[in-house]
């Protein structure tokens, strides 16, 4: 059986992000965010069932704040009481999972999409990516950059402006860029 170039993009394989079901996907998100991020002075229900709408899993009590902007949204699951800060960036090309309770601060990009290292490759205009997890009770500072493929274990700190190229073990602090614990 032949995948489709979506089901190579959420498997993290190389695919054609130029198909049409995948501009077409991608067309729709654009529709959605311009509805979502016209909700900012909205009762946080009504907005609550408009993330609803647009994203893979909504907790309750989630909280993201406008203006926010994803590749498709429906790659994206958040949990209970997760917040997101003004001005966050998720590329969603695969799956990003955000644990409980976790807070990301202003200007955040959650990067999944990826591009071949070989020229001749990336000549082809085929890209992949690779999911981010992040666990339960995380804060991330403003202006953080996390790159694809990484994981962020429960109960850490990313400082602000920090860029995570690595795996942030359960716990931990870390800052810079390349982010090291600290």
């Amino acid at each position: 059986m032949t995948l489709s170039n979506k089901q190579k993009m959420i498997a993290g394989d190389l695919y054609d992000a130029g198909d049409p079901e995948l501009v077409a996907d991608c067309a729709a998100a654009g529709r959605w965010m311009e509805r979502y991020n016209a909700t900012l002075a909205m009762d946080p229900a009504e907005r609550l069932a408009i993330l609803r709408a647009g994203l893979g899993s909504v907790g309750d009590g989630v909280n993201v704040r406008p203006p926010f902007h994803v590749d498709y949204g429906y790659n994206i699951t958040l949990g209970d009481g997760v917040f997101l800060n003004f001005g966050c960036v998720i590329l969603d090309v695969c799956a990003v999972t955000i644990g409980a309770k976790t807070q990301i601060g202003p200007g955040v990009q959650i990067l999944t999409a990826d591009h071949p290292r070989d020229p001749a490759v990336r000549a082809q205009m085929l890209e992949y990516g690779r999911p981010i997890v992040i666990g339960a009770n995380v804060w991330i500072g403003g202006g953080a950059l996390l790159l694809p493929g990484i994981t962020v274990g429960d109960d850490a700190i990313i400082g602000a402006g920090s860029v995570v190229t690595r795996d942030v073990p359960e716990g931990a602090t870390v800052v810079g860029n390349p982010a090291r614990v600290r």
